[in-house]
C-alpha cells in the first residue's frame, strides 16, 4: 500500500471519529450530517473477490466486505463500483453506507439456498438491529421478479411459493427486496428498485427514517410487489418518490407494533391496487399519518383506508392530492374508489378497532368509481371530513361496475349500485365543496350522487355540495 493511500486511511478513521461525535449529538432529522458517507473508511467489493459478472454468486465475497468494513471502522463504506453483482440474502452493520455507482446493478438470485431458512430474513439487502444506516449511489437493486413466476397469465401472473420447508406457509413465499428491521437512523435516496419478488422496501420495527428521491418499478402484472412497506415504525418522512407497480404503492400497517409520525409528500405513484394505503393488518394503533402532494395515476384505488383488526387509526391528514383511477381486473382489490374508508373484522374472530379523525382536503380526482366510506356493526368511523374535494366520474374501460370491494375479508366483493359518494356504518362525518361532476356512460344507475343508510348514520354535515352532469 502505498504512503498516499495510507494517509488517506487515517485522515478517514480520523475524520470518521469527529462525524460520530457530531452524530451523537446531532437530531434524528438531520439526516444529511448522519449520513454523511464521504468520510468513511472504504470497502470496495471487488477488493473482496466480487466477481461482478451477473452469473457468478458473489454473496460470500460481498458479505465478507460488510463485515471486515464493521470491525475495521466505526463508520464505513461498501462500495459497488459499475457490474452486475449476483448475490443472495446480504446483511448490513450499524454505521454503515452503501454506494452502488450508476452502472451498478446489485441482483437478488432466484434460488432459495442463497437465504436463510428463516422467512422473516428473505431479503436480497438489509440490516437488522442496526442503527445509521444508508443506501444510495445512483445504481440499482433488482430483485429478478420475473424469475419467480411459474405461469404468466393476462389476469395476474402466477408465482413461484417457497413454502416447501415450512418456514413458509401460503403463496406469498418469495424475497423482499430491501428491508430495515429494528433499526434507528435510517436513510435511502438516489437509488432505482427494479423488479422486485416481493416487497420493494420493507420497514419493519424501526425509527427515524428518511426515505427520498427513489424510483421503483415492479412488474405491472406480478401480484405482491409493492412499493413501501412501513411496518410498526416510527418518524419516517418519504418523499421525492417515483413508484411504478402492480401492487400497493405505498402501504402503513401495524404488524410489528404501533405507528406515529409518518409523512409523505411531493410523490408520483401508479398502481394496479391501492397508490396510498393505511392498513390492512391493523394489530396496533396507527396515529399522527401526514400524505400531501402526491400525484396518483391510473390505479385501481387512490387512497384507501382499511381496519381489519384491533388496532386503532387516528389523526390522518391526505392533503392537496391529484389522482385517476381506473377499474382493472376483479382478482386485484379494488373497484376504482377515488376514496376509500372500511372497517370491518377480518374474520369471525376479530375484534376490530375504530377509525377516528382522518381528513381529505383539497383532492382533485377522475374516476370510474365514487368515494366509498364503511363502517361496521363492530368497526366505527368517526369524524371523517372531505374537505375541497372533485370527482369527475366517466367511464373508460370495459370492467363491469356495480360492485362494493370490502376485500381483505368481511363482505368480499358485493353487488350494488354506482354511487358519487357512499356511506354506511359512520358516526360522524363532513362533506364541505364537494364536487361531482357525472361523464356520459352507459353503466345502468350511473348518476347516483349520494348513497346511504340513514339508521347507519350519526351525524352528518353537508354544505355546497354539488352534482353535475
Amino acid at each position: 500500500m502505498g504512503i498516499s493511500r495510507i494517509v488517506l486511511l487515517f485522515a478517514a478513521i480520523f475524520l470518521s471519529s469527529q462525524s460520530q461525535c457530531a452524530i451523537s449529538s446531532s437530531s434524528a432529522r438531520n439526516f444529511p450530517l448522519l449520513f454523511d458517507h464521504r468520510h468513511r473508511w472504504v470497502c470496495n467489493v471487488l477488493d473482496f473477490g466480487a466477481v461482478a459478472d451477473g452469473k457468478t454468486i458473489d454473496t460470500s465475497a460481498i458479505q465478507s466486505a460488510i463485515d471486515y468494513c464493521a470491525w475495521k471502522a466505526r463508520a464505513s463504506s461498501l462500495h459497488f463500483p459499475p457490474g452486475k453483482y449476483l448475490t443472495g440474502a446480504l446483511f448490513l452493520a450499524s454505521n454503515m453506507a452503501v454506494v452502488i455507482d450508476p452502472g451498478a446493478i446489485i441482483l437478488g438470485s432466484s434460488r432459495q439456498e442463497d437465504y436463510p431458512r428463516e422467512r422473516s430474513r428473505w431479503y436480497v439487502l438489509a440490516a437488522e438491529n442496526a442503527v445509521n444506516v444508508s443506501v444510495t449511489g445512483g445504481g440499482i437493486i433488482d430483485g429478478r421478479g420475473l424469475e419467480f413466476v411459474s405461469r404468466f397469465w393476462s389476469r395476474k401472473n402466477v408465482m413461484v411459493s417457497w413454502n416447501t420447508t415450512g418456514a413458509c406457509i401460503g403463496d406469498e413465499c418469495r424475497p423482499r427486496l430491501l428491508g430495515f428491521v429494528n433499526c434507528e437512523n435510517v436513510r435511502v435516496w438516489n437509488i432505482h428498485l427494479r423488479q422486485p419478488a416481493y416487497w420493494s422496501l420493507h420497514v419493519a420495527n424501526s425509527s427515524g427514517i428518511y426515505i427520498h428521491n427513489i424510483t421503483m418499478y415492479g412488474d405491472f402484472n406480478t401480484p405482491n410487489n409493492d412499493g413501501i412497506d412501513i411496518d410498526g415504525s416510527n418518524n419516517t418522512y418519504i418523499t421525492n418518490c417515483r413508484l411504478d407497480t402492480a401492487d400497493d404503492g405505498i402501504v402503513v400497517k401495524s404488524i410489528a407494533g404501533p405507528v406515529s409520525n409518518v409523512s409523505v409528500t411531493n410523490s408520483w405513484i401508479r398502481s394496479k391496487s391501492c397508490a396510498v394505503k393505511i392498513g390492512s393488518e391493523t394489530d396496533h394503533d396507527l396515529d399522527g399519518l401526514y400524505f400531501d402532494s402526491i400525484t396518483i395515476v391510473e390505479s385501481h384505488r387512490g387512497l384507501g383506508v382499511q381496519l381489519r383488526d384491533k388496532g386503532n387509526i387516528f389523526n390522518v391528514t391526505f392533503s392537496n392530492i391529484v389522482l385517476s383511477t381506473r377499474l382493472y381486473d376483479p382478482l386485484w382489490w379494488g373497484r376504482a374508489e377515488p376514496i376509500y374508508v372500511t372497517a370491518c373484522p377480518r374474520n369471525l374472530s376479530t375484534s376490530v378497532g375504530t377509525i377516528d379523525s382522518v381528513r381529505f382536503i383539497n383532492i382533485s380526482s377522475s374516476a370510474e368509481n365514487g368515494i366509498f366510506l364503511a363502517g361496521s356493526d363492530g368497526g366505527v368511523l368517526n369524524r371523517l371530513e372531505l374537505s375541497n374535494v372533485s370527482v369527475r366520474l366517466g367511464r373508460i374501460t370495459d370492467y363491469p361496475g356495480g360492485l362494493h370491494d370490502y376485500r381483505p375479508g368481511c363482505q368480499g366483493l358485493v353487488h350494488h349500485r354506482t354511487a358519487g359518494v357512499f356511506m354506511k356504518h359512520v358516526h360522524e362525518v363532513t362533506v364541505k365543496d364537494v364536487n361531482l361532476h357525472w361523464e356520459r356512460s352507459g353503466v345502468e344507475d350511473w348518476d347516483l350522487p349520494v348513497d346511504f343508510e340513514p339508521r347507519t348514520i350519526g351525524r352528518l354535515w353537508m354544505s355546497n355540495f354539488t352534482s353535475s352532469a
